[in-house]
């Protein structure tokens, strides 16, 4: 971890549903993020369908939508060994994919979500999915990504994509998202 995620503020909400997220973004942000949410469920249908709607795992959740990164997208996920957050080779040649797409489209701000398999507890996990998300934040920087473009966020165990108690589907489980917001200029 750098010295800037030492610096950041982490911040652990709790959300509706009892899920749990935690974020590495400044105070200000997290203490607006509920306020966004309520503002968010305020708007009318027609609203609504003129507004993209957001792809984070936990919105796709409350959508009722998987919460795995669609087949086609440009920014694949990574998975990660049990208990691990460091970055596998086939990992890293993800992750420079990722670099080269984000590079060609400048105005694309990414959130990095942290995922875990169920074992563990839950602050356990939470902090697992923040050093996972952390670790491919900064390989990407090093690849020449601006960090004010990324920004982390830990789900650790709360969002599965497979619900299954065996190794192959913990192994899905155990990833980094990414979430791509061209709404916001980039850095």
């Amino acid at each position: 971890m750098n010295n800037n995620n030492h610096a950041s503020i982490v911040v652990c909400l709790l959300l509706a549903g009892g899920l749990a997220a935690c974020s590495s973004n400044d105070a200000s942000k997290s203490a607006a993020a509920p306020a966004t949410a309520q503002a968010k469920s305020a708007t009318t249908p027609g609203e609504q369908a003129r507004k993209p709607q957001s792809q984070s795992s936990l919105d796709a959740l409350r959508r009722g939508d998987s919460a795995a990164t669609a087949k086609d997208s440009a920014l694949k996920e990574v998975f990660f060994e049990f208990d691990r957050y460091d970055l596998t080779s086939e990992s890293r040649a993800t992750l420079k994919g990722a670099a080269e797409w984000l590079k060609k489209n400048p105005a694309t701000k990414v959130e990095i979500e942290g995922h875990c398999d169920d074992r563990g507890t839950n602050e356990y996990n939470l902090a697992l999915g923040a050093k996972r998300a952390n670790a491919a934040k900064d390989y990407l920087t090093t690849l020449g990504v601006a960090e004010g473009r990324l920004s982390t966020t830990s789900y650790g165990e709360e969002i599965q994509v497979c619900r299954e108690e065996t190794e192959s589907c913990w192994q899905k489980n155990r990833r980094d998202r990414f979430v791509a917001d061209s709404t916001k200029p980039g850095v």
